[in-house]
């Protein structure tokens, strides 16, 4: 084909389209501004203890398969993605513990801890997710939203399957357990939602989670991006990483040079960001070109921030399981003052990742690794985080030593961590956003940043802020769905 692509950003959502690309015949290049590739997916070393920076949840993991199959490969061959149980456990603020399951004969069980009612409410819900799945992940999922004719046709389908209710809504009409309620609600914040304005069509989650399990990549997300890497490379794809895009210059409706901080490149045939959409168009287009959703920028809702702390324990936590959500007593007000206020609260709730329950290698012998993610307010919000970073930290240390990890003050070692003003600075976030726009109904599909631009010919998205959304089976969809817009436009020329 000879024809050149050129993929800005590598997250999941680049890496994968580079692989599409390859495939299709394009010579394709990555560009990256970080020092390795990955994205949010990087990989943090300190002092023999290993952190994944970003992702930590694997679903739908066929989607990681297809991308070694395009070139013959098998992905356990190279990955060894291993079932997690629980998959999450939720620790609530009287000391009330939850896990969820991989089956549900064993949820069930759990469910009826609380209220043995919300065992059939359960598996009512359960029944609903499956049908909003059939629609939104099998049918949508996959399939370009680029014009509205298209988005037309499949909203009697979203009506029927009441999408204009939000997750916390459709949650609530099956239980009655207010425990229960928070804890099945919580699926939006994992791709940056509120629970209370997110469309239920991201209630999908839970049948998917249901098909396919939960899992955790032996290694981490970081191998997955180093067995990525190499397959990239094996395949031919160049790799440009510390070269970050600064402007994409336009003539005649087509991309035609990429200005980084380090070189021009020229003769480009097709581009694809897996950068964040707001940002692409506000500060690489210069605002010549606005592709944006329904919404005016100054209307758009972006989803919340990220404050990400990172440690070590000199012992271990074996009772902290791999995945763990520990929530204040709050959850609706909180969650309102974050999205919707933008205030910083004296009070959270945390999502504790513990890959050392599962891999040992992220820690030296007897010790323990910590990621621990707390929503805040993007930098829409007024907040001094040169400041608030250390008290925040403070507090999440010493609510967890009070709780379930008793005398972490003591043993914790080797502390950093990421605010909103890093992800700005690090992954060109706009706002600082942990996910880019939120995923409201009116910013959802057609609604959503198009995965081809309107009037830029060669210009095309693969990333969390454009459809279908954010989370890794999002990015990695998104990249199909461009791969669906090119192969469609080949035939076409």
């Amino acid at each position: 084909m000879n024809k050149k692509a050129i993929v800005i950003g590598s997250g999941f959502g680049g890496i994968a389209i580079s692989l599409r690309l390859k495939k299709m015949g394009y010579d394709t290049t990555i560009i990256e501004k970080l020092n390795n590739l990955g994205g949010r997916a990087r990989v943090f070393e300190v002092n023999g203890y290993k952190h994944d920076a970003g992702p930590t949840v694997i679903t739908a993991p066929f989607l990681f398969d297809e991308l070694f199959e395009l070139f013959g490969k098998k992905r356990a061959d190279h990955l060894k993605f291993v079932p997690l149980e629980p998959w999450y456990r939720y620790y609530f603020h009287d000391g009330r513990t939850f896990d969820y399951c991989s089956t549900i004969e064993k949820t069930n069980i759990e469910i009826s801890k609380f209220d043995k009612r919300d065992v059939k409410g359960y598996n009512k819900l359960i029944k609903q997710s499956k049908k909003i799945f059939d629609v939104g992940f099998t049918k949508l999922a996959d399939k370009p939203f680029i014009s509205l004719f298209k988005m037309l046709g499949v909203i009697p389908n979203l009506i029927i399957l009441k999408s204009y209710f939000t997750v916390s809504q459709l949650v609530n009409s099956y239980l009655k357990n207010p425990y229960l309620r928070k804890a099945f609600s919580i699926h939006p914040l994992l791709v940056g939602g509120d629970p209370h304005t997110t469309t239920s069509i991201y209630a999908l989650i839970h049948y998917l989670e249901r098909k396919w399990g939960v899992f955790f990549c032996m290694g981490g997300t970081g191998k997955i991006v180093s067995e990525l890497k190499k397959l990239m490379i094996d395949c031919g794809i160049k790799i440009k990483t510390n070269t970050e895009a600064k402007e994409l210059i336009v003539e005649n409706n087509k991309i035609t040079k990429i200005l980084t901080n380090n070189e021009e490149i020229t003769d480009v045939d097709l581009v694809v960001c897996n950068a964040d959409p707001p940002m692409v168009y506000s500060k690489l287009l210069k605002k010549q070109n606005l592709n944006r959703p329904i919404l005016r920028e100054k209307n758009l809702l972006y989803s919340m921030g990220l404050f990400v702390l990172f440690f070590g324990t000199k012992n271990q936590y074996d009772n902290i399981a791999h995945h763990t959500i520990w929530m204040t007593e709050r959850f609706k007000t909180l969650l309102h003052d974050i999205f919707k206020n933008k205030i910083l609260s004296e009070d959270f709730s945390l999502y504790i990742h513990r890959p050392t329950a599962t891999d040992k290698s992220f820690a030296p012998e007897g010790c323990d690794s910590f990621y621990v993610l707390c929503p805040v307010p993007n930098l829409q919000g007024d907040v001094d985080w040169n400041t608030e970073s250390e008290n925040l930290k403070n507090n999440i240390i010493k609510a967890l030593s009070n709780t379930i990890m008793p005398d972490l003050e003591k043993n914790i070692t080797d502390i950093f961590w990421m605010n909103p003003k890093d992800f700005k600075d690090d992954y060109n976030s706009m706002h600082g956003a942990g996910f880019s726009i939120a995923p409201i109904f009116t910013q959802s599909a057609w609604f959503r940043y198009h995965n081809k631009d309107k009037k830029i010919k060669n210009l095309y998205f693969s990333a969390a802020g454009s459809h279908p959304g954010a989370g890794i089976p999002g990015v990695l969809s998104s990249a199909k769905v461009v791969e669906n817009i090119i192969k469609a436009e080949t035939k076409q020329q």
